[in-house]
């Protein structure tokens, strides 16, 4: 069964990526308009996450970032979907805009070793393709459920010559050793780990439980932190990239003070940009002791 699964769910995404673009996008928003009409998890997870994050919204404008978050979530998923699918140079055509890419190449030729930060913010596997165009770097990944996505996201993951890493042991032991050796590897830093492979430190106005993988890494200055992210642009061509350097404060050996130093530059591009990350995820499952369940 699982292998019938696999196989129909691949053959959609190869179906749907022959669209045209602009069909691609509106297909995405009437995902999203359901999303927001019809009763669905996703929906309740969005609503709960954003009154929670934004508690000086209520009523009528938490209700419209709501919409405008499903409706950006729906364009992510159709986006994603054709990036998963199509050639890597055809994605990258997409990328209209790029800024701060010098931060990029001086890391790069610094010698040591990179880490290439982002969250679930904008288009996160145009994103791959651009980072994988401007290094080799090891990609760090949560492996979907179904074995046959799991293999072509594999696959077209590493159309230009970079390499793939799973969240599993093995996976972060090469992810480690790549930065160590003066390599380049990607990391979405806001997956909610394990407890004890993370802190809760400041997001937005609740405290979220944060990976100390990445500042691990970079404390006491053993490697070079970037920021990378694409955006929607508003009118739908297509992406602006924007790279930045992870900030001093990242570097320190204080565990907590890299966490939260972390999770600040994220929270300054979400508020930014609020519509174009995922909320619909659980980010707050796990909560400081004594604090009720959120879902």
């Amino acid at each position: 069964m699982e292998k019938l699964k696999g196989a129909l769910v691949v053959g959609f995404l190869r179906l749907f990526a022959r669209l045209p673009w602009r069909m691609v996008q509106r297909v995405g928003t009437l995902i999203g308009w359901l999303m927001w009409k019809l009763p669905n998890r996703s929906r309740e997870v969005a609503r709960i996450n954003l009154s929670h994050c934004f508690p000086e919204l209520a009523g009528a404008e938490l209700d419209a970032l709501l919409r405008r978050t499903l409706r950006d979530t729906g364009k992510t998923l159709t986006e994603s979907a054709c990036a998963w699918i199509w050639p890597a140079q055809k994605s990258l055509s997409l990328i209209r805009e790029v800024e701060g890419l010098e931060v990029l190449e001086q890391a790069l030729a610094s010698g040591q070793g990179v880490v290439g930060i982002t969250s679930h913010l904008g288009n996160w596997e145009v994103l791959n393709h651009f980072y994988c165009s401007q290094c080799k770097p090891i990609i760090f990944y949560r492996p979907p459920k179904l074995k046959a996505v799991d293999e072509l996201l594999a696959r077209q993951r590493v159309q230009l010559g970079n390499r793939v890493a799973p969240s599993t042991r093995e996976g972060i032991l090469s992810v480690i050793k790549e930065v160590r050796r003066g390599g380049a590897v990607g990391i979405p830093a806001d997956p909610e780990p394990s407890e004890g492979s993370g802190v809760f430190v400041p997001f937005f106005a609740t405290r979220a439980l944060t990976s100390k993988f990445v500042p691990g890494m970079l404390a006491g200055g053993k490697a070079r932190g970037v920021f990378l992210h694409a955006l929607r642009l508003e009118d739908g061509s297509g992406y602006k990239v924007i790279l930045e350097a992870a900030p001093d404060a990242m570097y320190s050996e204080d565990v907590e003070t890299g966490v939260a130093a972390m999770s600040q530059v994220i929270e300054r591009y979400v508020r930014q940009w609020p519509s174009q990350y995922m909320w619909t995820m659980k980010r707050f499952k796990k909560r400081p002791p004594g604090e009720p369940r959120w879902y």
